[in-house]
């Protein structure tokens, strides 16, 4: 006779948000697949079968928002968080009213604020301005408020930068040139984030958010490190925040390191080592989603590459969660089914510290 629940289906999404329906057995296929997946990559444990069974309780929950275990909340901050409310969500108010806005209506146990265009670099001729608005945003505010941005390496590039851009020389056959603008990039770009950093240590900022590090490669990410580094040694009080823009770090250039350790091809385990080294007090791991594959193969790849990151840091780590990251769907607002279920995974399973 036939099992009663074997042709049974459960609502889910794939990575590009759009509903499915799957059968216990495709759930669970995905499942390992998505699992071993990141197990292979990043030469990490797989779950074990007990964790594996919770996540397929997860997954398929009745409801559609569920929430951790009480007595497992973890604490919650956002990246951008100021102009999300303005610029994405359309709402007419300042960075500040929306600092107030998330600490007081949304719950935020932290908040940065940051440019529009959310790049170190463009940041630096109007810092006055930006300084004030932290500033004015601690005069009011009682959880942390950080001033967030990307290194942003490729801004140093021409036309933009005084660079030439590696990713034309490299075409060209001018390797060596293409190393050469990569270091110098590093170089500028840390002048500037120590720089950034001394501004907003002076109006009152309780951090740094160094944010979608590695966006430019390994270069990016070496200049997230040395200027992590450069501002613990100034601002000893100062929070650093080290997130990462995905879960891999190309090797654009492919020969740099930090305190001996090759950057290209790390993966968020061995990432947060060198985090924690360079002084940052927290750290965001990024898992990519995969849009043409299940929410049930995304999540379980994440909470594997996440688990072991968890295991290997000695700071907090606080998973990005979030559009097309840590198991959730790549969409402009991703659906709140399946991100309460990533956050529960990530919460319960992964072990992190914090959203």
């Amino acid at each position: 006779m036939k099992n009663r629940n074997e042709n049974k289906k459960y609502f889910t999404r794939m990575g590009d948000g759009s509903g499915v329906y799957l059968t216990e057995e495709e759930i669970r296929n995905d499942m390992e697949a998505g699992m071993r997946d990141a197990a292979s990559r990043g030469k990490i444990p797989v779950l074990t079968e007990d964790e594996l069974e919770y996540l397929f309780e997860i997954i398929t929950m009745e409801g559609n928002v569920v929430g951790v275990k009480r007595g497992m909340e973890v604490v919650s901050t956002s990246d951008s968080g100021c102009f999300k409310l303005n610029y994405q969500a359309h709402i007419p108010m300042d960075q500040t009213t929306a600092v107030l806005v998330n600490e007081r209506v949304l719950g935020l146990d932290s908040v940065d604020i940051g440019n529009i265009d959310y790049s170190f670099k463009t940041v630096k001729p109007i810092l006055h301005d930006e300084a004030k608005i932290m500033e004015m945003a601690q005069a009011q505010a009682v959880i942390p408020v950080l001033y967030g941005g990307m290194p942003d390496l490729g801004r140093y590039t021409k036309p933009d930068g005084p660079i030439d851009n590696w990713s034309e020389l490299l075409p060209m056959g001018k390797v060596q040139e293409a190393l050469a603008a990569q270091e110098e990039a590093v170089e500028l770009a840390v002048r500037d984030l120590v720089y950034i950093a001394d501004g907003m240590a002076a109006a009152g900022a309780d951090g740094i958010n160094l944010d979608t590090c590695g966006a430019s490669g390994d270069a990016d990410f070496l200049a997230a490190l040395k200027a992590a580094e450069r501002i613990k040694k100034k601002h000893p009080d100062l929070g650093v925040e080290i997130g990462m823009a995905g879960e891999f770090v190309m090797g654009m250039h492919g020969r740099l390191k930090y305190d001996d350790t090759r950057l290209a091809g790390l993966y968020p385990h061995h990432q947060v080592k060198l985090a924690e080294k360079a002084g940052a007090n927290i750290f965001g791991p990024v898992v990519n989603t995969n849009s043409n594959k299940s929410f049930p193969w995304n999540i379980a790849r994440a909470v594997t590459f996440v688990k072991a990151c968890s295991e290997a840091s000695g700071i907090p780590v606080h998973v990005n969660v979030g559009m097309g990251v840590g198991g959730t769907p790549m969409a402009y607002v991703p659906p709140t089914d399946v991100v309460s279920r990533a956050a529960k995974a990530m919460v319960e399973i992964a072990k992190i510290d914090g959203l």
